[in-house]
């Protein structure tokens, strides 16, 4: 995955790539109901793990903010990732205070539909603990099905996308 990503709109967000001087707003929105579900997230996230996870984006290895339209609040982050050749996976979390608004399903749905037209021959992948009933929910609002397949971190169910299993996905 080299193709860069331009920011992304829907009727409430931005959606850009997550820049060094963001740091201190990430840190703020990922507390311990974040950290307990993202296995690569240290608990506490303080502004050094904010920094060094953006840092270490790279073409293969994205994160993106979700923000109120005006670029003043981040309300939370979708991990955009490459599984080899074949498959993207995404990954999501969310500022509690964003939870409960559908605010991740218009983010994680403009992402999707984003990926799915920037490469059509990649599958779309995403993984979701077992019991996290809301992101199994939202990933299947989205078209996701249950893949038999393995996931990539252990103790984790996989989902791929099916472009009609959720009917159509608008683009703007």
């Amino acid at each position: 995955m080299t193709h860069p990503f331009d920011d992304i709109r829907t009727a409430r967000c931005r959606i850009s790539p997550l820049q060094p001087h963001h740091a201190g707003a990430l840190a703020a929105i990922t507390d311990a109901s974040v950290t307990a579900r993202v296995h690569f997230l240290p608990e506490p996230f303080t502004l050094a793990e904010a920094e060094t996870l953006i840092a270490g984006m790279n073409p293969d290895n994205r994160f993106l903010g979700v923000w109120d339209k005006d670029l003043a609040r981040l309300h939370g982050v979708v991990g955009i990732h490459a599984r080899g050749a074949r498959a993207v996976e995404i990954g999501y979390w969310f500022a509690a205070a964003a939870r409960g608004q559908g605010l991740a399903d218009e983010a994680v749905r403009a992402v999707v539909a984003m990926l799915a037209l920037r490469y059509p021959d990649r599958l779309i992948l995403a993984e979701c603990l077992p019991g996290n009933v809301r992101s199994r929910a939202l990933l299947e609002r989205l078209g996701f099905l249950a893949d038999s397949g393995r996931a990539h971190r252990p103790g984790r169910a996989l989902f791929r996308w099916h472009p009609h299993a959720s009917g159509r996905i608008d683009v703007c």
